[in-house]
């Protein structure tokens, strides 16, 4: 039989095109590890070891099957790809998972409480963690590849508001992370106050420094290899080893000339954590600002050349807009980089959110660790999101 003139056979769907399958693999996951691990974790205080409940025993029927019925969305809306608002609707029921699930494991808090009495502690469970990690990747992948900025945003949003409401409502109280923060509120803002502090310093000596380096090896290419080899052996230096290395140093520098050392500077504390920070900051900066100002074409340099600009002018207005992305990146990765490391200047006496984490491996308080580790894990997201969506505003601007 003949086809009519004109028409092409329809093509042939590939295997797997009517599925979205990092969304399935993700639900089928959460599932599987919310079935086979504990959702809290009950101890009668907060040193000794507790007993994993399930979803079903923390959460009661209602419960356990709402959060099973938000995988099962996610995994439906997984196999519609065509659908219009896919992504945003993922996104929505991964906030949801995330917000149900801390709301329910604050409930079975509340009920624990009530029943063994005020030293109980309840700990967030491996299932409780799998399902809070699994709505995160799920949230940050719409992200990713969601065109629309509203579609971006939305989620994300939603999402922070309902966690902000669910703490201001009191029903996270009785989880022993939250009444770790609690015992400790006023040296948990100190630290967070420190750590930001450390972090700021650092990287604004890291931009000063990286950045001239940057630009040196920009100007004078035959430079550029032997002044990043130097960096790259500070970069290989392991960061505690850094920190520790400068301790002796710094103390005999004092030593020789005590007038130093009102100034702040000193072998132990602050200083050293600070120029520890820059010192690991170095190499991503200036590789950055190196690598955005050498993308800039040779032309474009040549032509403001010849309008007359001087060579501070095309530095201004000529090669950082124009490098403005790549600078960006550098200054995101650069910061996340050291919110991390900042949490190590604590075994210095610098302080810092790894105040929190290094104590509580000394006194086992695993939610102590939680306490230090999730602020500086949350810290960095923060400044990766800003950061990423400013280069997004800047990219999408329309230019004057």
């Amino acid at each position: 039989m003949r086809r009519p003139a004109g028409r092409e056979p329809a093509p042939a769907r590939r295997a797997g095109a009517d599925l979205d399958l990092l969304p399935l693999l993700i639900s089928a996951l959460a599932l599987a590890a919310l079935l086979l691990g504990g959702f809290v974790v009950v101890a009668p205080n907060r040193l000794l070891s507790g007993t994993p409940l399930s979803l079903w025993q923390a959460a009661g029927p209602g419960g356990a099957v709402s959060l099973l019925a938000i995988l099962g969305v996610i995994a439906l809306l997984a196999t519609r790809p065509a659908l219009r608002f896919q992504r945003v609707l993922i996104g929505l029921a991964a906030g949801a998972l995330m917000l149900l699930s801390l709301a329910l494991a604050g409930m079975a808090a509340s009920e624990q409480a009530v029943a063994a009495g005020r030293l109980t502690r309840v700990s967030l469970g491996a299932g409780f963690w799998t399902l809070f990690v699994a709505g995160l990747l799920l949230l940050a992948d719409g992200a990713e590849r969601e065109s629309r900025r509203a579609g971006k945003a939305l989620p994300l949003l939603a999402t922070l508001l309902g966690l902000a409401a669910l703490i201001a409502s009191g029903r996270l109280a009785q989880l022993s992370l939250a009444r770790e923060y609690a015992v400790r509120q006023q040296a948990y803002l100190d630290e967070l106050v420190r750590h930001l502090e450390l972090t700021g310093a650092g990287l604004a000596l890291a931009l000063v420094a990286g950045g001239a380096i940057g630009l040196l090896a920009y100007r004078r290419p035959q430079r550029a290899g032997p002044v990043f080899a130097v960096l790259n052996i500070v970069q290989t230096i392991p960061s505690l080893a850094l920190f520790a290395l400068l301790i002796g140093p710094l103390t005999v520098l004092t030593g020789l000339f005590p007038a130093l050392r009102p100034l702040g500077i000193a072998g132990i504390g602050p200083f050293p954590a600070i120029l520890a920070l820059g010192l690991y900051g170095l190499l991503p900066v200036a590789r950055g600002v190196h690598a955005g100002l050498s993308a800039v074409p040779n032309t474009v340099v040549q032509a403001a050349l010849g309008m007359g600009m001087t060579r501070r002018q095309i530095v201004r207005h000529t090669l950082i807009p124009l490098a403005l992305p790549t600078l960006l990146q550098t200054l995101r990765l650069t910061l996340v980089q050291l919110i991390g490391l900042a949490v190590l200047a604590a075994l210095i006496g610098a302080g810092g959110l790894g105040t929190f984490i290094f104590q509580g491996l000394g006194q086992t308080a695993a939610d102590l660790v939680l306490l230090g580790a999730l602020s500086a894990i949350a810290l960095a997201l923060v400044a990766d999101t800003a950061l990423r969506g400013l280069a997004l505003f800047l990219a999408r601007r329309p230019q004057r």
